[in-house]
């Protein structure tokens, strides 16, 4: 009798689409091609500090329902277009959600949201997505929480983050090191500071680690480091890190770690106590930093949706509230709007000349 050792804990094993083959099914091309280029090179150079605006990642907590996250964008672009002139807008699409123990985990692993994990479909419907935002000349974020996703969408992306989660790992830093994009790393879940420096010094280095290419097969990936890490403050166990004194101690931590002191401060999580109205309240804050003479920060995150608050998913998924987040509880579409028009109003004539 022969002995198995190991896929004792495997049930099955099922073969996906292959980056290449999504890819010439949906292709990046012509003006949604120009206009990632575009939104790459305006993120690079306001990190670089070459162009003087902010920008600002905005949108959904996670993406559930395609057609309410395009109806969303189409209101983002209109948005951005007023402000372009202070604010550079970009709108989260995020795909995949890091949980705590359990629960949906997202557009990609279960895009029916009723545990039927066809995560070739939601491949399929995640990149679709992608592809309508960016044609509206929308840039596009994403959080790169699984090693593997970003060959099938990395090319989409305009700006990617590493969650308070993931900023420790190593498998993400690597990652991290090969995307196309500008990324930007959390604080750790306890608020310190230590895990995203660390993680900006790894990412700027070449690695190599065990990936997958075009085709799927396993591989041996190169990369050349990428200069356009930054920090993220999220906010911690110990409360909120957005004010005066905490941007002063990551300065400090940037500088003795010596990587840029580009500083985003995202508004939600712990900065807001996951509070979706309190999210205004800090926007307004960095902004009177800013219009005080801060030069670090160069953006800010913000969790919105067409409606306010948060759902949880029911059994019948036709009582599904329309524009309303699955996870994390969002502003809504007015509050959002006007929070960004106020920044936009107060900072006008001071980034101009910071």
């Amino acid at each position: 009798m022969s002995v198995i050792t190991d896929n004792l804990n495997i049930d099955s094993n099922e073969a996906l689409i292959t980056p290449a083959q999504l890819k010439a099914e949906l292709p990046l091309a012509g003006a949604a091609l120009e206009s990632v280029q575009k939104a790459r090179n305006t993120i690079f150079s306001i990190l670089d500090r070459k162009d003087p605006r902010l920008f600002v990642v905005v949108g959904p907590c996670s993406i559930h329902d395609t057609d309410a996250a395009l109806d969303y964008a189409k209101r983002l672009k209109e948005l951005a277009d007023k402000v372009q002139e202070t604010l550079y807008i970009v709108m989260r699409v995020y795909f995949e959600k890091p949980r705590t123990s359990i629960g949906w985990k997202g557009l990609i692993n279960d895009p029916y949201l009723d545990d039927s994990f066809k995560i070739e479909e939601g491949l399929r419907k995640g990149r679709k997505l992608l592809l309508d935002v960016v044609e509206l000349g929308l840039p596009t974020s994403t959080e790169a929480l699984d090693p593997i996703s970003p060959q099938y969408m990395q090319d989409v992306i305009a700006w990617s983050a590493i969650g308070a989660r993931t900023t420790e790992s190593q498998t993400h830093r690597e990652m991290s090191s090969g995307l196309s994009s500008a990324v930007g790393f959390k604080n750790g879940t306890d608020g310190g500071l230590t895990v995203a420096v660390n993680a900006m010094q790894s990412v700027s280095s070449p690695h190599r680690f065990l990936g997958i290419n075009a085709d799927g097969q396993v591989s041996v990936v190169t990369t050349k480091g990428n200069p356009y890490a930054h920090v993220v403050l999220r906010g911690g166990g110990n409360g909120p890190n957005y004010d005066t004194v905490h941007v002063a101690q990551c300065e400090k931590a940037l500088l003795d770690g010596g990587v840029n002191s580009n500083i985003m401060i995202d508004c939600s999580h712990a900065n807001s106590s996951k509070d979706p109205d309190v999210q205004p309240l800090v926007l307004k804050d960095i902004s009177h930093q800013i219009f005080e003479g801060n030069k670090s920060i160069i953006g800010v995150m913000l969790e919105s949706n067409i409606n306010h608050g948060n759902q949880s998913i029911p059994k019948d998924l036709s009582e599904l509230k329309y524009g309303v987040s699955v996870t994390d509880a969002c502003m809504d579409w007015q509050t959002t709007e006007q929070a960004i028009l106020n920044m936009a109003e107060k900072l006008k004539d001071v980034l101009p000349v910071r």
